[in-house]
C-alpha cells in the first residue's frame, strides 16, 4: 500500500509542478560542462537512458535561494539551486527513493516522502558564487536546516551530500 501510495504521491506532485519545470521540447541537451546525472525509474531523458545537465538547464527549472545555517560553515549561507522536487518531477521520477552519490562515490539514499516544496534543493551557488569542488561544490543537496525542528537531525544532515554529481532514482 505504501509504495502505491508513494507513486499517487509523486504522480500527484509531477502534475502540480510540470508547467513549472517542463522544458518547452522535453529536456535539451547540455551545452555547458554536465554537472549531474539522472537514471533509473525516470521516464524523461535526453542521453540514452538517463537525463544530463548543466547549471543553465538546472537554472531553467527555476531556481530557488534558501537562506539558513549549516553543521558545515560559519554564519548564515544563502544557497540557490533547483528544489529536488522540481528536478525529479521535470524527469519523471517515479520511484520510491533516490541514491545520491558524490565525485568520490560516497553515497546516501534520500526517500521520496523529502521531494517537497520546501524541502531540499539542488544548490549551485552559495552566497551568489559557484562551489569549485574543495568548497562542496560543484551540487550540494542542502536543506532549509534553519526552516524547521525536522531537518536538524542527524538522519537530514547525513542527506546533506555535497559535490554531488549523480542521482538514481529507485522503486
Amino acid at each position: 500500500m505504501r509504495h502505491i501510495l508513494g507513486h499517487l504521491r509523486n504522480a500527484c506532485i509531477a502534475l502540480l509542478l510540470a508547467p513549472s519545470v517542463a522544458f518547452a521540447n522535453g529536456l535539451p541537451t547540455p551545452t555547458g560542462e554536465v554537472l549531474l546525472a539522472i537514471d533509473g525509474a525516470i521516464t524523461v531523458t535526453n542521453d540514452g537512458d538517463r537525463a544530463i545537465f548543466d547549471r543553465d538547464m538546472l537554472a531553467a527549472l527555476g531556481p530557488v535561494t534558501v537562506e539558513t545555517t549549516t553543521v558545515w560553515t560559519e554564519g548564515v549561507q544563502t544557497f540557490t539551486g533547483v528544489p529536488l522536487a522540481r528536478l525529479m518531477a521535470a524527469v519523471g521520477a517515479t520511484g520510491d527513493s533516490l541514491t545520491a552519490r558524490a565525485i568520490n562515490d560516497y553515497a546516501i539514499s534520500i526517500p521520496s516522502e523529502d521531494w517537497i516544496e520546501g524541502g531540499p534543493i539542488v544548490a549551485y551557488l552559495n552566497n551568489g558564487a559557484a562551489m569549485p569542488l574543495r568548497e562542496k561544490g560543484p551540487l550540494w543537496i542542502v536543506y532549509p536546516y534553519d526552516s524547521e525542528p525536522r531537518f536538524q537531525t542527524e538522519v537530514i544532515f547525513s542527506r546533506s551530500i555535497w559535490q554531488l554529481d549523480r542521482l538514481t532514482v529507485d522503486n
